[in-house]
């Protein structure tokens, strides 16, 4: 009886031993299967999926000026095919209230696409200018049409780059584009600025003094004192690359502020200036997150929640606000200004050599940076960048 209760005892003590031995092997290999997960989602590319945080998804992204009302659209592609009543009807259109382009700026806006659509052929253009010659619309468009053949020959890059021939062509052209717009001033009502603003870019172009340049934002301002794009213009007319400086191009934005009324959008142009003074430098990391960055954002955040929702300056400010405010470490409100622009990928990322995937990378940075527990990284969900469904960290600016 004692030896058969002993072999119970045996085997069931050698069960025991093989089943926490069994849990041991399992639990180790659990551990190590947790820790390589771990190895993995540190080396894979940390990545959002942008449904999850109100963002859409990198597919659907597309940059600013490129998307159009079904209006607008009906006009561009009537003008491709040789008509230009429907441009002319829809650059014409004007309201009371503004609300389609009755004010300069929205003028200046909707002039844009068929601006770019003349610089590659203006065979439509010529034909509206024959037939209506007297036509302020079609005259400034002409005038702003010179101006982008201009620089499409010279193109963007430093002065020491581009060719003698190309520099040769770009001045004679410009000097059309110069003619045009004063002609443009002579046919338009006389209290339109947008003749004169076509001037700011041949100002550029053709390294007009700074007392010449003053006397044309003189009659800019006298004819409309907030003009969006007209600042914008005269901010690069104004920055070190140009022909000011940093200090020069600062007193002309934070003058431009300081006089006009909240709404008017000029705020977010003093982000372009700090972008300008410190994009590429080794000071841009810590300069971007100074009290004087906090300060104008707050100045611009202001600006834009008092702004027309249809001003055409909104997307513009809100690209500048979500990079800024990436950069100024205030993660959660670039957050909502990615949100807020939807489908459009803007300035600054519009200018880059690769939009989409800086775009993309920036929301991305500020989503995990966000404090907000659900902004955790999708690592698991990196396979999916390659469909559009996924915004990945961008590596380079």
């Amino acid at each position: 009886m004692s030896l058969l209760i002993t072999m119970v005892v045996a085997v069931a003590g050698g069960w025991a031993f093989m089943k926490l031995h069994s849990w041991r092997v399992l639990r180790r290999a659990a551990a190590r299967e947790a820790r390589e997960a771990d190895e993995l989602r540190a080396q894979a590319p940390a990545t959002i999926v942008p449904s999850r945080h109100g963002l859409v998804p990198r597919a659907e992204l597309v940059l600013v000026g490129t998307r159009h009302s079904p209006e607008a659209a009906a006009a561009l592609d009537a003008a491709r095919s040789g008509d230009w009543r429907p441009a002319a009807a829809y650059l014409t259109a004007s309201g009371a209230d503004g609300a389609d382009g009755a004010d300069a700026d929205r003028r200046w806006a909707r002039a844009v696409p068929f601006t770019d659509l003349a610089v590659e052929d203006d065979a439509w253009l010529q034909a509206w200018r024959r037939e209506q010659p007297q036509n302020a619309e079609a005259a400034v468009l002409h005038a702003r049409a010179l101006v982008g053949v201009a620089w499409e020959i010279r193109t963007r890059k430093r002065a020491h780059q581009v060719t003698r021939e190309q520099a040769a062509g770009f001045h004679r052209v410009l000097g059309e584009a110069e003619a045009a717009a004063r002609e443009a001033v002579l046919i338009a009502p006389a209290d339109d600025p947008n003749p004169w603003v076509v001037l700011l870019p041949v100002a550029r172009g053709h390294s007009w003094d700074n007392d010449r340049v003053r006397e044309l934002w003189s009659e800019i301002t006298a004819r409309d004192p907030q003009h969006w794009a007209a600042h914008g213009q005269a901010l690069q007319y104004w920055c070190e690359k140009w022909h000011g400086s940093h200090a020069a191009m600062h007193e002309f934005i934070d003058t431009a502020i300081a006089a006009a009324p909240v709404g008017s959008l000029l705020a977010p142009r003093k982000l372009e200036a700090l972008w300008e003074q410190y994009a590429g430098s080794e000071e841009a990391a810590t300069a971007y997150r100074t009290a004087q960055v906090s300060a104008a954002l707050d100045t611009a955040l202001a600006d834009l929640a008092a702004a027309d929702p249809g001003h055409p300056g909104v997307e513009h400010a809100r690209g500048w606000l979500a990079f800024m405010l990436g950069e100024n470490g205030r993660p959660a409100e670039a957050v909502a200004q990615f949100q807020a622009l939807k489908h459009t990928v803007p300035w600054p990322w519009a200018d880059y050599h690769d939009p989409l995937s800086a775009f993309t990378g920036d929301r991305a940075a500020a989503v995990l940076a966000a404090p907000d527990a659900s902004n955790t990284p999708d690592a698991s969900d990196a396979s999916d960048t390659s469909d559009g469904q996924a915004d990945q960290l961008a590596t380079a600016g």
